[in-house]
């Protein structure tokens, strides 16, 4: 059946009531009956719930073949429990069919691409993808089709009842030996538990692993020993320095700055922009420069935020501490400096990634944000987004909550060049899409600005401010221009991947990527093919 954003989505998923995508806001105003968790009675006093092992709190929370497990990706590339955990599970126990529901997969968690390739682990649903797993998962190993959700669209499928928890192990900087859980409070904190907390209450059984054990009782704890049934005590949850990714750093590269700058401008001339407003970043360069100039026009107009959201970084608690910024809601912190600012600063609140984004809630915070900037690694003619999968078809990346707050807030700006290297980033159709276009407001690019032809209230707001813009075709068109027009890629006909909306109706499929060395080849070819043909052109 053909969505919204006219792909094409096989009957074979559109069971059990799922239905394809129809619109943001498609969903809005229906009423959802919440699944109930599961919770074993402790009636007998308990001391302690602290496990001698990993190994023995899997046995007490029944673990066994086809078991679905979850985890949290708060420490991202510095986990060290996912692997731990699986590791006991599989090698130790001998478990099998198992299902791995995290919040993210990268580079941290590769040993799980070996259990998929070995037929142990046979089902993943996430809000990421990345290193190893991605490529096995591209290349068709997994058994079934990997789910691929928001990160509001993951809370929202938990509650729901269509991802059911057996065991969740959650990695936490500081617990008491009742399982009273934070980020914060040991020798490797997160900050913000967010992602978490959610799975602590829905899943059947929570395992708390940790490395720094304190007194009872360790308050406030978002995740509360009302929820939780063993306690586990190891040498390292992880490596917090592992944190901020490549992709979450401060820029200087001046390309970079001027689209930063322009974002600042865009922002400034829209009516969202008053004191009061609120504002998210995401995690590229060009997204978190945006902070630095944005300061200038708040000072000037005496303007400050109400509130900034989501994935933390420096940046924005350096504008808190001007007093630019009354408050930060913190469902995850991206880099040291943030986390100890979460750490000891009292205007920092810690929600969940529900409470931050699932759209089957009375509310979530996302609805209520002015303003987000987000980058892409490809975006369309018609304004749909890609940030999972590479040029290649290989999946790389996470819709984290880039579909999140792009639907949700007034104005989504998104920001990327116009190029990587030889691919245009401005295409005629994207790979997959993660964010659909009718979610995207504006474009900023190295080359020029795009308004979405749905938002004439904007482009309304840019003329009057005096700021270019042009239409996206164009950008698309100079794009082709400068690297040639790509060739469509070639895929085979089995799905790998489901790519569902926020709501959970189907946005996209990924399929299985041709053999590598094919793959290899074919690229190479085309880009030589482009090579030539752009210079042809300029020579003639």
């Amino acid at each position: 059946m053909l969505n919204k954003v006219n792909r094409e989505i096989p009957d074979e998923f559109l069971k059990n009531g799922k239905e394809v995508y129809q619109g943001k806001f498609y969903m809005d105003g229906k009423y959802v009956k919440k699944a109930a968790p599961t919770t074993k009675i402790f009636e007998k006093p308990v001391d302690s719930k602290l496990c001698s092992s990993i190994r023995e709190a899997c046995e007490k929370c029944g673990a066994k073949d086809g078991i679905t497990i979850s985890f949290h990706s708060e420490l991202r590339n510095g986990d060290y429990v996912m692997s731990m955990v699986t590791k006991v599970l599989i090698e130790e126990m001998g478990l099998k069919d198992i299902t791995i529901a995290a919040s993210s997969l990268g580079d941290a968690q590769d040993l799980i691409a070996d259990y998929i390739e070995q037929g142990k682990v046979v089902g993943i649903q996430t809000s990421g993808i990345r290193g190893r797993i991605g490529e096995v998962v591209s290349a068709g190993k997994l058994k079934t089709p990997a789910i691929i959700r928001s990160h509001g669209g993951r809370p929202r499928a938990i509650e729901a009842g269509e991802v059911h928890i057996d065991i969740a192990f959650l990695a936490a900087a500081s617990s008491d030996e009742w399982g009273n859980a934070k980020g914060t409070g040991g020798k490797n904190n997160f900050g913000s538990i967010g992602f978490g907390i959610g799975d602590a209450r829905y899943a059947d059984h929570t395992v708390i692993i940790t490395d720094t054990l304190v007194d009872f009782p360790n308050l406030p704890a978002p995740i509360s020993t009302v929820d939780v049934d063993c306690v586990c005590l190891v040498d390292e949850i992880g490596n917090p320095n592992k944190i901020a990714s490549k992709e979450a750093r401060f820029t200087d590269n001046p390309r970079e700055l001027m689209m930063a700058e322009n974002i600042a401008k865009i922002i400034a001339a829209t009516p969202y922009f008053k004191d009061g407003f609120s504002f998210q970043t995401g995690v590229g360069g060009p997204s978190l420069a945006v902070n630095r100039f944005l300061e200038d026009y708040m000072v000037e107009k005496n303007i400050k935020m109400s509130f900034a959201l989501g994935g933390v970084s420096s940046a924005i608690c350096k504008l808190l501490d001007k007093g630019l910024v009354k408050s930060i809601i913190d469902v995850q912190d991206f880099d040291l400096g943030a986390i100890e600012h979460f750490t000891n600063n009292p205007k920092h609140f810690e929600v969940s990634s529900s409470e931050y984004a699932n759209p089957a809630n009375k509310s979530a915070y996302v609805n209520k944000l002015d303003f987000v900037v987000l980058s892409a690694l490809e975006i369309d003619t018609n304004f749909n987004v890609n940030v999972i999968t590479g040029s290649d078809g290989v999946l790389r990346g996470a819709p984290g909550g880039h579909p999140d707050t792009a639907a949700g807030s007034k104005c989504c700006i998104i920001v990327t060049p116009l190029t990587r290297g030889r691919m245009a980033t401005v295409c005629e159709n994207v790979v997959t899409i993660t964010t659909p276009g009718d979610c995207v407001d504006i474009l900023v690019t190295d080359y020029g600005i795009a308004v979405n032809p749905l938002r004439q209230d904007l482009v309304e707001c840019l003329d009057k401010a005096g700021i270019k813009h042009v239409s996206i075709e164009e950008l698309k068109n100079k794009a082709y221009s400068l690297v040639g027009t790509p060739a469509d890629l070639k895929w085979e006909d089995k799905v790998v991947a489901i790519v569902e909306a926020r709501d959970g109706t189907i946005l996209d499929v990924v399929r299985k990527i041709i053999d590598k060395k094919i793959n290899l080849l074919y690229y190479v070819c085309m880009h030589i093919h482009i090579f030539l043909k752009v210079a042809y052109e300029k020579n003639k």
